[in-house]
């Protein structure tokens, strides 16, 4: 891999984890097309999603700092925020389950690239379901712990290349009767500790990285970091508009094609 390699890939990392379409599952396909291609694990993927992360923390800045400061804040206003933080707290809960159950099965079939671009199919046909049959409007004081529970499930089992986090958790919301813009935010918090954690469990991957690699995966993780910040503003748009069938016919597309090349 070379630095134009890492920025296009870090580029297309930031474009693709926000917006509904599995950033996972374009770089299992883009990784496919790059000759001698290698990582240690599946470490540059994760040095990517810390970018992506950094994006989340930037834009939802004045979020986090509620929620850490949460645990001693007062008055009403104190117990909406810790109980936002417990849904977060258990809706990470499944997810760190199914992550760490289930890593080595899911994360080996990163290179089996028709099953990836089958499952951009079903985001395709998730992302449809979710725009066509969404109801109601509920707000973030009207999440349960269901909803957090739900959630959690779904992004646990995203870790599956062609299935987007972001929009399966987005549309298990919708299809709950949360409002777009909620779901959206709720799935954007709920990605941080579920990112943290997998970056922890990559670093023992850092022995096996080649001599002046690192150079390249921080220039991977800064790209997709600039380019998060632009896709995470676009989705936001996109959910209060109700235009996620777009992006179902995306996958679809993409899904198709890919298959058909590989």
């Amino acid at each position: 891999m070379n630095l134009i390699h890492a920025l296009l890939l870090g580029l297309l990392q930031g474009a693709t984890e926000f917006l509904p379409v599995s950033s996972s599952g374009h770089l299992a396909i883009a990784q496919y097309f790059i000759k001698g291609f290698e990582q240690p694990g599946v470490l540059f993927d994760v040095v990517l999603h810390c970018g992506t992360l950094c994006a989340v923390l930037i834009y939802f800045w004045k979020d986090v700092c509620s929620l850490l400061t949460a645990p001693w804040a007062s008055g009403n206003d104190g117990v909406v925020r810790r109980r936002l933080l417990w849904l977060i707290i258990a809706g990470s809960v499944p997810t760190a389950i199914i992550g760490l159950t289930f890593k080595d099965a899911l994360t080996s079939v990163f290179h089996n690239i028709p099953l990836v671009c089958a499952m951009l199919l079903v985001t395709g046909t998730i992302l449809f379901a979710a725009e066509r049959w969404r109801r109601g409007a509920r707000s973030q004081e009207q999440l349960t712990l269901a909803d957090a529970l739900i959630t959690g499930l779904v992004q646990g089992f995203a870790i599956l290349p062609g299935i987007s986090r972001s929009g399966s958790t987005i549309a298990a919301l919708l299809f709950r009767g949360v409002d777009g813009a909620v779901a959206a935010r709720f799935s954007f918090l709920l990605s941080m500790p579920a990112v943290a954690g997998a970056t922890l469990i990559s670093l023992k991957d850092l022995d096996g990285l080649a001599a002046g690699q690192l150079p390249l995966y921080l220039a991977g993780g800064g790209m997709a970091f600039v380019s998060g910040l632009l896709s995470i503003h676009l989705l936001m748009a996109v959910v209060r508009k109700r235009r996620l069938a777009a992006f179902a016919l995306y996958c679809w597309g993409a899904g198709a094609v890919f298959f058909m090349l590989s």
